[in-house]
């Protein structure tokens, strides 16, 4: 079987385009074995190779690659070759794949969801002296067609009504097999969407007129025309969705707590009311010490693991002990009535069942075609898992440090607890396969509804979490994850993750990342990249260190004594600037009343007014445990400990300079040291000085560097799955971050109330980019009223400037008012609007929350919030709200959503 590539690709000096494939004559997918195709003129390109008559089908791509050893790749999957019936000749006219312009339109959450063709036609085979032509084309509705039509006989005569349909076998490519004789060369041809029962014209494709090849394959042979895309010239997409935790979902069935299959009540009200994206948080398995602090979605024990939480135990079996089975149903009863989560008595009861079930029916799912199936595509994670589920209980800790012999990981180690604990590791399969089965059932009917699952991948992992015991080399165990001070936190964040070592990930071409995933793609058409300033830099902080103000940035470029003194005039004083600045002055802005018990107690004379901490106490973390002893004793002052705990931090905080930990001898300016005592002493002079490396440093020095930095790991991550990808951008924001994602075609994050403009109050919706996902609030925020509720002047100005009404604005935010702000939102550019449940029930005043405060799901400032809210209506009671239902549909179709 002889086939001969042609391509149009331009090359510079030093560059060879190679067609690289799964098959030996091209390579076996190694990029430095492939043949490189041969110029025939200009830009073309030609390469003719012959095949085995056993190889049917096989797939390949093409690349550049630079003989300084850069290699430039397509985007998206590769090609695929397709043999006809008996035929031997092949000639492929082919394009470079680049990213293309409406990108987002090829993922999953189109394909799968928005435009999924549920009855597909059959895929056509070419024949002797024919040829196949094939496009790109995912923005095709459901109840649409794409055709062919052009000049010559065999496709029409312009004629619409003859237009050739073709195939959407392989959507979102569409494909047509034709005689040859149908296809003349040279001559013209167009794309053109139809109605597919009307034929009515939907749209034409927006490029010029096409044509056919010169020459067409030998006779006998096929001729395939392929990589071509249709551009549409309709209007863009723009949809809207809500925002809820799965745990927060409420129905008549649950135990207490939402599971997967509140996500179908939840796809049926999706659709009822013209959305089409429903976003969750995490559903990770955070089970680390069985009580509520396990609540935090963000502290997972594996990033493959699935919370057993969020199982429909009916859905899993009935006992068949009536009377266990009436006790259950009453005590789920009793917890669904709660206002909120009552975690720890909802997965006590669950695991009771679970446990009971498993007995009844362990067994026998086990002997299930589905259930092996399950285990063989999962054992490389769920093994390490459930040894990890194991051992937590069996030493009463997630700490994998204090397991003794199990505290270093091995795959031997695990492969001998499989024995010795059989029936322990064969319960956590059997939970993770139910869970498997009830999201993905989940995710199936939501796709049936035209509704998309937009999840939540978290930046980080937990230090005693699977993820670190089995891949350690992976992270750096030695420092934490966190966040620079913002809206949420002005002391900073300390989420307690270790950082990423992205040296050593890259030596498997960031597997793990990759792994994790497309592993969520089974469940997840979208997601939301918590943190993707991670990505860049993450904010870097000394396991003893509390607060997140002594952080930096990891990675970096931090300065030298010399590039401060002779760049910008500043002279560092490493004793006076990188050590906690204490004064005798202001001691009493500390402690106050206990000022001279905290000078004898926790201070040393260093001379001159200065004091330093006593060794004790020099470090926040040495404070922060001293306080908690102390709390523990019998009539502790726990008031008064806390303020001389919170003061003792305050001073460590107290520097104008963190150093490496890696460089010694470099520094980092410290975050937010404009409110220091350290800054306030400088004179003058040297506050300008400082000021400006200080915006040098975080605002402009780092921009090409960070750049780098994330175009070296996003992409190969973006392109292991086809889910849509959208990002939380929020924070301080390098100017390099808006281009990547510009490149990358990931969706932002826009809120009104936290504008991307630092000179702005408000977020302007109406000029909102394209490539976003707007909303009013966040889980780490109150909603619309609590915000409003909460600065009355800042609502003033809202309520005059943004809403331009005029008068005195109201004390309440009346549902008129959350009207409003929601149409502005869903009448924005941007491609996604998804608001939070309680603010879209604010806008009726019947149905919505009497008390705002009791909606926010997180308040990020608390390091141990109780992560516990619940919808105060059930599925059942939100479907039965004709009036509110049809007024929000009727928001969403005028909006043009």
């Amino acid at each position: 079987m002889k086939i001969k590539f042609i391509i149009d690709y331009h090359t510079v000096w030093g560059e060879r385009l190679v067609l690289c494939g799964n098959i030996p004559e091209l390579g076996c997918n190694n990029i430095y074995a492939a043949p490189t195709m041969q110029s025939v003129g200009g830009d073309s390109y030609a390469l003719e190779i012959e095949v085995a008559d056993s190889a049917d089908a096989f797939e390949y791509s093409y690349a550049v690659v630079n003989e300084n050893g850069s290699v430039r790749h397509e985007w998206g999957d590769a090609h695929r070759f397709v043999r006809g019936n008996g035929v031997g000749k092949y000639m492929v006219y082919d394009r470079w794949h680049d990213i293309p312009r409406d990108k987002p339109t090829f993922s999953s959450a189109f394909t799968q969801c928005i435009d999924m063709r549920q009855k597909r036609n059959a895929r056509p085979v070419a024949t002797a002296d024919s040829v196949l032509l094939s496009v790109e084309a995912p923005t095709v509705h459901a109840d649409e067609v794409l055709a062919v039509c052009g000049e010559a006989e065999g496709l029409g005569k312009w004629d619409t009504a003859k237009a050739v349909r073709m195939s959407d076998a392989d959507y979102p490519v569409w494909t047509v097999a034709l005689p040859v004789r149908d296809m003349p060369a040279s001559t013209q041809f167009k794309f053109v969407v139809l109605n597919e029962k009307s034929g009515a014209v939907s749209a034409w494709d927006a490029e010029a007129n096409l044509t056919t090849p010169v020459q067409y394959a030998p006779a006998g042979g096929v001729t395939l025309i392929s990589g071509l895309r249709f551009n549409d010239p309709r209007a863009m997409y723009r949809g809207a969705g809500t925002a809820i935790p799965v745990f927060a979902l409420r129905s008549e069935g649950d135990f207490g707590v939402g599971d997967f299959a509140d996500l179908k009540l939840m796809a049926d009200w999706a659709a009822k009311t013209g959305q089409s994206f429903i976003q969750i948080l995490p559903i990770n398995d955070t089970t680390m010490t069985g009580t509520w602090t396990d609540s935090y979605p963000y502290n997972a024990n594996s990033c493959f693991a699935l919370h057993p939480m969020y199982l429909r135990p009916d859905d899993m079996g009935v006992l068949k002990d009536e009377a266990r089975m009436a006790y259950y149903r009453e005590q789920a009863k009793e917890l669904n009535a709660l206002s909120q989560i009552d975690y720890e008595r909802v997965n006590a009861l669950k695991n009771e069942y679970y446990h009971e079930l498993y007995a009844q029916d362990g067994a026998k799912t086990r002997r299930r075609k589905e259930y092996t199936e399950f285990y063989k595509q999962n054992a490389w994670w769920l093994d390490n898992y459930a040894a990890f589920c194991v051992l937590r209980d069996k030493f009463a800790t997630p700490d994998f440090a204090q397991w003794g012999c199990y505290a270093q990981y091995s795959p031997e180690k695990v492969q001998q607890l499989k024995k010795e604990a059989a029936n322990e590791m064969n319960y956590v399969y059997f939970l993770q396969y139910h869970l498997d089965k009830q999201m993905k059932g989940a995710a199936e009917y939501a796709h049936h509804k035209g509704i998309a699952i937009k999840g939540d991948i978290p930046i980080g992992i937990s230090r005693t979490s699977v993820d670190a015991w089995t891949d350690t080399r992976l992270f750096n165990m030695d420092c934490q994850a966190g966040a620079p001070p913002d809206d949420f936190s002005v002391l900073g964040q300390n989420w307690g993750f270790p950082t990423y070592n992205w040296e050593e990930m890259n030596k498997d071409g960031f597997a793990w990342w990759k792994a994790r995933f497309r592993k969520m793609s089974e469940y997840f058409d979208a997601y939301r990249i918590d943190h993707v300033l991670g990505f860049f830099r993450i904010w870097e902080i000394p396991m003893d260190c509390v607060h997140g103000l002594l952080g930096h940035f990891n990675p970096a470029m931090p300065y030298t004594p010399d590039e401060l003194r002779n760049n910008y005039d500043f002279w560092l004083n490493v004793d006076l600037q990188t050590t906690p600045y204490i004064m005798d002055y202001f001691l009493g802005d500390f402690f106050g009343e206990y000022t001279e018990e905290a000078r004898t107690r926790f201070l040393t004379d260093a001379g001159y007014g200065r004091y330093r901490l006593l060794p004790e106490f020099d470090t926040q973390r040495k404070v922060v445990d001293f306080f908690a002893a102390e709390n523990l004793k019998d009539g502790a002052d726990v008031e008064k400990n806390n303020l001389l705990c919170n003061a003792l931090l305050g001073l460590i905080d107290d520097v104008l300079f963190v150093e490496d930990p890696v460089e010694r001898g470099k520094y980092h300016p410290r975050i937010s040291a404009q409110f220091s005592y350290s800054y306030r002493a400088l004179n003058d002079y040297e506050k300008w000085c400082f000021d400006r490396l200080y915006n040098d440093f975080f605002y402009r020095r780092h921009n090409e560097f960070w750049y780098g930095k994330a175009m070296w790991k996003l992409p190969p991550l973006l392109d292991a799955t086809n889910m849509l990808c959208c990002a939380e951008d929020l924070g301080m924001i390098p100017d390099c971050v808006p281009a990547v994602m510009d490149q990358l075609q990931i969706l932002a994050l826009e809120i009104q109330r936290m504008p991307k403009d630092p000179k702005a109050q408000f977020g302007n919706t109406w000029t909102y980019p394209y490539l976003s996902v707007c909303t009013t609030s966040t889980h780490d925020m109150g909603g619309i009223r609590q915000n409003w509720e909460e600065d009355p002047g800042k609502a003033s100005d809202f309520y005059h400037n943004v809403l331009h009404e005029a008068g005195q604005a109201p004390f309440y935010c009346e549902p008129w008012i959350c009207r409003r702000i929601i149409d502005l939102h869903l009448k924005s550019p941007s491609m996604l609007c998804i608001i939070p449940l309680q603010d879209y029930l604010a806008m009726d005043g019947d149905i919505r929350r009497e008390d705002p405060r009791e909606e926010q799901i997180n308040v990020p400032a608390n390091s141990r919030h109780y992560w516990r809210y619940r919808m105060h209506l059930t599925m059942e009671h939100l479907m039965e709200c004709t009036d509110f239902n049809e007024m929000l549909r009727d928001m969403i179709v005028r909006s043009g959503r």
